[in-house]
C-alpha cells in the first residue's frame, strides 16, 4: 500500500522527532503547520527545511491524506475546530498524540468524515534530544481505518503499536508520568539532598550516573524486587530515623523520601515492616 503524504501540525519537540523519523523511513512530509506566526512559524520553517516540506499556518491547499496533530492536550480540540473548514475531510486520517485524551477530542473532524485516532509514544521528547523510536511502544485507540494506518506507520518506524481502551487512558498517562517526568522530579530532589551533604548539583549528577545506570540495568533484568537494595530491604530502622532527622533541612525532599519509603514497604521485599511504618508515620507529625 502506498505511503500517504503527511502534514505535521505543531513544530515542537514531539512534532520534530516524528517528522524527522518519518522522513527517515521515506514518508513524504508535505507540510509542517505552525499555530501562529512568529516563533512558532520560524520553528516550522526550520523543521520544514530539514524534512523537505512547506511551512504553513493553516491547512488550505494541503493534499496530505494524514494529518498528525502534535500540539498540547489543551489545544487538540481547538486546533481541530480551527481547521475544520479548511479541508474536505472525508477519506483523510487525523491522529493526535495525547497520552491522556482519547480520539474523541477529534470528534468534530470524525463527523466531517475523517477517520481519527490517538497515537501516543511512550517516550520522552525534550529540546536537544532526538530519541530513536525503534522499540518504543505506541498506545493507540480510535476508528478502524485510522488504527490500520497508525499500526502500519508505527511498525515502519520500528515502534510497537498496541491497543488501549478509552477508559484506561488517564491511568495509562499517570503511569507514563511516573516513568519519566516524576522520575526526573525525583532526580532533581536528590540534588537538593546532595547539597545538604556538601555536594553541588553538577557534581551530584556526575557522581549519581553510575548507580542510576546500574539500578535501571538491574530493574530491566530482575524487576523491582530483585533490583531493590539499601536500608529498607534490610529493615534498618535506625538508619531510616537518621535520614528523616537530617532531611528536616529539606522538607519537600523529606516528604518525597517518606512517600517512597512507604511505597517500598507496600510493593517491595522488606524486613521490620511494622517498626519502619511506625518511624515513617511519626515523621508525618
Amino acid at each position: 500500500m502506498a505511503k500517504p503524504k503527511i502534514a505535521i501540525v505543531g513544530p515542537g519537540n514531539l512534532g520534530m522527532a516524528l517528522a524527522v523519523s518519518l522522513r527517515n523511513v521515506e514518508y513524504t512530509i508535505e507540510a509542517v503547520v505552525a499555530h501562529s506566526r512568529g516563533e512558532s512559524l520560524k520553528k516550522a520553517q526550520r523543521l520544514a527545511k530539514r524534512v523537505g516540506a512547506h511551512a504553513r499556518t493553516d491547512l488550505t491547499r494541503v493534499e496530505a491524506g494524514l494529518i498528525w496533530l502534535c500540539v498540547p492536550d489543551s489545544e487538540i480540540a481547538r486546533t481541530a475546530q480551527a481547521f475544520a473548514g479548511q479541508l474536505q475531510w472525508r477519506g483523510r486520517v487525523v491522529l493526535h498524540s495525547s497520552g491522556a485524551l482519547t480520539s474523541d477530542e477529534l470528534g468534530l473532524l470524525r463527523r466531517k468524515g475523517a477517520a481519527v485516532a490517538s497515537v501516543h509514544p511512550l517516550m520522552t521528547f525534550v529540546r536537544g534530544s532526538r530519541p530513536s523510536l525503534v522499540g518504543v511502544p505506541f498506545a493507540i485507540e480510535g476508528d478502524a481505518a485510522a488504527l490500520r494506518m497508525a499500526r502500519r506507520i508505527v511498525r515502519t518506524l520500528g515502534g510497537k503499536p498496541y491497543s488501549i481502551r478509552k477508559q484506561d487512558k488517564a491511568a495509562y498517562h499517570a503511569w507514563c508520568m511516573f516513568a519519566s517526568p516524576l522520575l526526573t522530579a525525583l532526580l532533581a530532589t536528590t540534588e537538593r539532598v546532595a547539597a545538604v551533604a556538601g555536594v553541588n548539583s553538577k557534581a551530584a549528577k556526575r557522581r549519581m550516573i553510575p548507580i542510576l545506570r546500574q539500578t535501571l540495568a538491574n530493574y530491566a533484568v530482575f524487576g523491582g524486587p530483585g533490583a531493590f537494595s539499601g536500608p529498607i530491604i534490610r529493615g534498618d530502622v535506625e538508619t531510616i530515623r537518621r535520614h528523616l532527622r537530617v532531611l528536616k533541612k529539606v522538607p519537600v525532599a523529606r516528604e518525597v523520601y517518606s512517600s517512597l519509603a512507604r511505597a517500598a514497604l507496600e510493593y517491595l521485599p522488606t524486613k521490620n515492616k511494622s517498626s519502619l511504618k511506625r518511624v515513617l508515620n511519626s515523621s508525618r507529625r
